[in-house]
């Protein structure tokens, strides 16, 4: 049986519907579907993240495991940020690909496992990670990351803390000096860290 993070989620029968969700006052409608990440709504994780980080404007930014879409959207919308947005999973690049034109944003998506299609440094790279992927697939991007910042450049992760919070920061401490825990919330951890 295929999870989210699989390639070929494009073969499931399709139920695409639309979702509404608001953050920071303002609106946004998305289409999601089955075989992509929350595809009932907004999820609790990605709109904490999207609560607690802030981006500079034209900051390059990279979604990293983006699903059909949500945070490099709003992030780009909201901050005027400069972002590339990747996946695996096949419906939910297509799907990211349709939102951020219902969104009216400009940003780059492409279909990578993990990192190997990502070309170039960024300032942010901002994920909810795959948690039924596993830690290897998950600490993978945790140790490849560090390759693709520029210069002061930050990790900023969304994990709860029944689903790894505290092994995933003693993991993190392996290849950034400073991890930072910048908020909290229902067992959520936005986590930030900087080589």
């Amino acid at each position: 049986m295929t999870h989210y993070y699989s390639k070929d989620n494009d073969r499931l029968e399709s139920e695409k519907h639309p979702v509404r969700f608001v953050v920071k006052e303002r609106s946004f409608l998305m289409m999601t579907d089955k075989g992509v990440f929350s595809k009932s709504g907004l999820d609790f994780g990605s709109r904490f993240l999207l609560e607690t980080i802030s981006i500079e404007k034209n900051e390059r930014v990279l979604d990293l495991g983006c699903g059909y879409g949500p945070i490099g959207i709003v992030l780009a919308s909201l901050y005027g940020a400069e972002v590339t947005m990747a996946d695996i999973n096949t419906r939910a690049v297509l799907l990211s690909k349709e939102n951020a034109r219902i969104a009216k944003v400009d940003v780059h998506i492409v279909q990578s496992d993990g990192f190997n299609a990502i070309e170039g440094r960024f300032d942010t790279i901002v994920t909810n990670p795959p948690i039924r992927a596993g830690k290897k697939v998950i600490y993978a991007w945790f140790a490849q990351s560090e390759h693709y910042l520029n210069d002061n450049g930050r990790l900023v992760i969304v994990i709860n803390k029944n689903q790894g919070a505290l092994s995933a920061i003693t993991e993190l401490k392996k290849f950034y000096s400073r991890v930072e825990v910048v908020g909290k919330k229902s067992g959520y951890h936005v986590i930030s860290c900087r080589k």
